[in-house]
């Protein structure tokens, strides 16, 4: 592994500690890895419900609203794109015929 590196890497991971004095890969015990606690089921459901109580949600003439926008939006950018194919089907035929 250090014979593929320059004198300036190797001072960096001497600096690091990754590498002993001789220039060999100084191995480090890694830390324990710490264990999360289980949460049962029970406690999950529970939690959720408690989150889900905190949501602001919408009242329903405000998503009608939206809902309305959205559709809308969809259809005047299916009708900007559809009339951009077909303009450009009509050109690339225009062209090839000529």
């Amino acid at each position: 592994m250090t014979a593929d590196l320059n004198r300036e890497q190797k001072r960096t991971l001497k600096k690091m500690g990754a590498l002993d004095e001789q220039g060999n890969p100084a191995r480090q015990a890694r830390a324990p890895k710490a264990q999360a606690e289980r949460t049962s089921p029970a406690k999950y459901l529970r939690e959720v419900r408690e989150e889900m109580n905190k949501v602001a949600w919408p009242k329903w003439p405000e998503v009608r609203r939206y809902s309305i926008v959205v559709l809308i939006t969809v259809a005047i950018f299916t009708a900007i794109i559809g009339g951009a194919d077909t303009a450009v089907g009509f050109l690339t035929d225009w062209l090839y015929k000529s």
